[in-house]
């Protein structure tokens, strides 16, 4: 990794001093970008097996912390904690922040706004129903 970084270092400040020496300028336009993008495509894989061998180096911490943790509850004769689930977190006050939501509960929130639509229909023509029949019964007096 150092090598690399190094040779990248050294490779930009040599190409900029062969470019102002003179050289083949009509060929090192298009051989500069190549390599700038092989350089970029290089250090975007070194840093991603960086990352790879970091997370691996502390999942072996853990799991060895979580062995001697074992070691020390089975010694005292300690019974382990069962883990608490994680409640969903409130929303936080950013909404672009929001967890985003999953298709089945997009189309949960539009059959209940579907359903809210139907329920204020039918509440409204029964209604409408009950005023007539009373309307009715008003006019219709019996003897």
């Amino acid at each position: 990794m150092a090598a690399f970084v190094a040779k990248q270092m050294i490779g930009n400040k040599m190409s900029a001093v062969k470019g102002a020496v003179g050289g083949d300028g009509d060929d090192g336009d298009e051989n500069s970008k190549e390599k700038e993008e092989e350089a970029e495509r290089e250090r975007q894989e070194a840093i991603r097996e960086a990352e790879e061998r970091r997370k691996e180096k502390h999942r072996k911490m853990e799991e060895e912390r979580e062995k001697m943790r074992q070691e020390i509850r089975d010694k005292y004769k300690i019974v382990k904690k069962e883990e608490i689930v994680e409640q969903a977190p409130p929303e936080p006050d950013n909404p672009l922040m929001r967890k985003k939501k999953t298709p089945e509960e997009l189309a949960r929130e539009a059959e209940e706004a579907e359903l809210d639509d139907f329920t204020k229909l039918k509440n409204s023509i029964e209604t409408q129903v009950n005023e007539i029949k009373t309307q009715i019964e008003s006019k219709c007096v019996l003897q």
